[in-house]
Parts: C-alpha cells; sequence; structure tokens
C-alpha cells in the first residue's frame, strides 16, 4: 500500500503502479518468478471473448460523441419538461440518461450533454450551480445503464454475466434518474426566482414532431439494449451492432467523414489500450498478493470481525469513497474486485448485487475531489475551480448514496429482471 499510494502520489501512471507493486510483493515476500507470472497473468487476464465487447462500445460512444445527437436530444426533450417544476434542467437527466444507454461512458456522457446544455442553460438565465450539480450527477449514469463500460471491466474481473449485469442495471439507473429530477423539481419548488418563467410554449403537434429528433437514438437503445434482453444476441454482439447503428446514425446526420472517422477509432484505440494496461495491471497485483496469501489474510480478518452484510457494506462504502478521491473508477474496479471477493461471498452477498453497488459507490468517485473524472470533463466546458464544482454536485453525491442505501434494503431493484432472464 505505500508503494502503491507513493507511485500515485508521484503521478506515475495507474497500470505501472499496479505492476511495481505486484513486482515488488513478488521479490520481497515470494520465490515465485516474476517475469513469467506477469507473461502468463498478463496473457490469461486480456484473453477473454467478453472483453471484445469493450473497444466496440467504446468506439460507438466516440462515434455518436461527434454527431449531432446530444443537440438533437435537446430539442425533442425539451418540450416535453417545460412544464415541470426545473423546466429545461430535467434536459440535462433525461439526456445523459438517453446517451449512457448508446455511449457505456461516464466522461463521454457529462462532456456530450454538457457542452450542448450548459450554454443553453446559460443563456436562457437558469442557476449555474443546480445546472452544472446536476449535469455532474447525471453524468455517472454513464456508468450504470448498460451498456456499461464498468460493467464488462467487473464481469470479466469477478467472473459474472456481463448480459445480468447490464439487465440488473436497467432499474437502478431508471431510480437515479427519478432521483435526480425529483430533487430538481424540490429545488426549484424551493428557489422559485432562480427558475426562468419566459420559456417559449412549444404547441402538441410540435412535440410530437420533435420527437422525431429522438427516433435515432431510441432505434439504436432498442437495437442493442433490446438485443441482449430478448437473449438474441451476446453484449459482443450487441457492441457490433451499436457500432454499424452509430455508423449508420452519423453517415445520415451527415457527420461522418473521414477525419471524424480516423478520429473516433484512434479515440477509442487509445481508451481500450488504457483500460486493457490496467486490467493488466491489476491482474499482475491480484496474483502477486495471491502469492503472499494476501487476499485470503483479508478476507479472514474481514471475517473474523463477525460483520453482518449491511455491517461489512456500510465499512466498503467508506473504503471506496475515500479510494476514490485518488483512483478513477475503472481502477478501483479491477483492483478491488478479485481482492475482496473472498470475504463478500462469505458474508453471502450475491456477486450480481455487488457488481450494481460497486458501480454506484464507483459512480461517487466520479465527482470527489480531487480525482472526479466528471468534475474535470465539466470543468474544460466551464472552466469553474475544482472544488467549486465538487460543491456544486454534492447534493448529488448524497441521491447516489440514498440510492446505495435503497438498494441495500431493497436488494430486489438490482436482482428482479436477471431474475426474470433464468
Amino acid at each position: 500500500m505505500a508503494v502503491l499510494f507513493l507511485l500515485l502520489g508521484l503521478g506515475v501512471w495507474v497500470a505501472l503502479a499496479l505492476i511495481a507493486c505486484g513486482l515488488a510483493g513478488l521479490m520481497l515476500f515470494t520465490s515465485a518468478p516474476p517475469g513469467v507470472l506477469f507473461a502468463t497473468t498478463g496473457w490469461g487476464s486480456t484473453a477473454s471473448w467478453a472483453l471484445t465487447a469493450l473497444p466496440l462500445f467504446i468506439w460507438m460512444g466516440e462515434i455518436l460523441y461527434r454527431t449531432r445527437l446530444a443537440e438533437d436530444m435537446f430539442s425533442g426533450l425539451g418540450p416535453w419538461v417545460q412544464n415541470l417544476p426545473g423546466r429545461l434542467l430535467h434536459v440535462n437527466v433525461l439526456g445523459c440518461g438517453i446517451f449512457a444507454a448508446v455511449s457505456g461512458s461516464s466522461a463521454a456522457t457529462a462532456a456530450t450533454i454538457g457542452k450542448i446544455s450548459l450554454p443553453e442553460l446559460k443563456a436562457r438565465g437558469y442557476d449555474e450551480s443546480i445546472a452544472v450539480g446536476s449535469l455532474a450527477g447525471a453524468g455517472t449514469l454513464g456508468l450504470l445503464i448498460p451498456p456499461s463500460i464498468v460493467m464488462i471491466v467487473y464481469g470479466v474481473a469477478a467472473q459474472v454475466s456481463i448480459v445480468k449485469l447490464f439487465t440488473a442495471g436497467i432499474l437502478p439507473g431508471i431510480m437515479m434518474m427519478v432521483l435526480f429530477s425529483g430533487y430538481i423539481a424540490l429545488w426549484s419548488l424551493r428557489h422559485p426566482g432562480k427558475v426562468p418563467k419566459d420559456e417559449q410554449q412549444v404547441s402538441w403537434p410540435e412535440r410530437f414532431k420533435r420527437l422525431r429528433l429522438l427516433a435515432p437514438v431510441g432505434l439504436l437503445i432498442a437495437g442493442v439494449i433490446g438485443s441482449i434482453y430478448a437473449g438474441v444476441a451476446t453484449a459482443t454482439e450487441a457492441a457490433a451492432i451499436g457500432v454499424i447503428g452509430s455508423l449508420l446514425i452519423a453517415g445520415l446526420g451527415g457527420s461522418l467523414t473521414r477525419a471524424s472517422f480516423v478520429a473516433s477509432l484512434m479515440g477509442a484505440a487509445r481508451t481500450s489500450c488504457m483500460i486493457t494496461f490496467i486490467l493488466i495491471g491489476a491482474a499482475y497485483l491480484t496474483s502477486a498478493m495471491s502469492f503472499t496469501g494476501l487476499p485470503a489474510n483479508v478476507a479472514a480478518w474481514i471475517s473474523s470481525l463477525g460483520l453482518s452484510a449491511y455491517g461489512l457494506l456500510a465499512v466498503l462504502t467508506v473504503f471506496f469513497v475515500l479510494l476514490g478521491c485518488f483512483l478513477d473508477g475503472i481502477s478501483i474496479v479491477v483492483l478491488t474486485s478479485a481482492v475482496l471477493m473472498p470475504a463478500v461471498l462469505a458474508a453471502g452477498i450475491d456477486p450480481l448485487w455487488f457488481g450494481i453497488y460497486l458501480i454506484l459507490v464507483v459512480e461517487m468517485a466520479q465527482i470527489t475531489p480531487p480525482v472526479g473524472f466528471n468534475l474535470f470533463v465539466i470543468q474544460g466546458i466551464t472552466g469553474l475551480q475544482l472544488f467549486r464544482l465538487a460543491r456544486m454536485a454534492f447534493p448529488f453525491f448524497l441521491l447516489l448514496v440514498l440510492a446505495t442505501v435503497l438498494i441495500t434494503v431493497f436488494p430486489q431493484i438490482v436482482m428482479v429482471l436477471p431474475g426474470a432472464m433464468g
């Protein structure tokens, strides 16, 4: 732990820091050959058919990021929320929820919706704190609403069905959207002077006409998520459907050029390589810790504490929130999944449910400084100071805590849809 935090504090890449920790552990505490173990672990952690869905979903998000999809969603959704308390602020939540269902990335969701919604909301006189805070919170839906890149990473690391994880994330994702919009409505009722009232009224025929702008993303969601839930496609096959659909949307919308195609491909390659490198580093560290006996000892120590499942989850939630102050979401998942899984299973916690719980606490990490990826993205859009952004996002952080409590008390929220699949 000392080596890990020292290297991370010095700014060393996460993957290299993990590999260095694994190497130090093997050389200091075991007689295992570090080089041979790295070769076998590196191959074993990446030679997975399930993992092939990862670059495809990332590429799909990169393609859509370069289209007019977010702008069309704003125009299509705006008239339907104009009579709700908070009016166009709800577009942040609905837009992020919809885009999350086709991007799989929290950062891409926050960036894409934010580039359209924040300038529009500012121009119309909406309060900056609730506009920015709602975007930061709703942007985290990219991790929870399938297809989620983090779900794929967790599924591979914890040997849990990715299709069932995707299905399990649907109801919690909808619940989060309801919580976010509910808070916006309550905030708006308490601060009526901070919500502009001179919105242009759109007639009902015009509302239905603008719904056509949502047709492309609706068809894409149906093709990706519908094919998985219907059992006609695996996660990887659904990812291929998503890439083809996103290319069609970009092509028909006129945004698919040679330059945008190459840019999306290179962006997907960079992100995929980064995640795969982290996976290799985490797998190497996990193997090294296995040789030292650390995971078994940690699991035995946690078991000896006599904590109930609720007590264990309370301790883990604090642990993950603290870890989220220093690591990004994917690093947290790959670094902790294998180590904690024995203790989780010993406490009688379902690994499928634990995956959704873990993603919720990782969402908290996306909006906690100093390493909050969503905060970095929004800082790039707004130029605001990082800790000021964190204060704006704090109410939505608390809503994520509430959601974690709700799925703990009512685990059926997570388990009912996967159970229906059989």
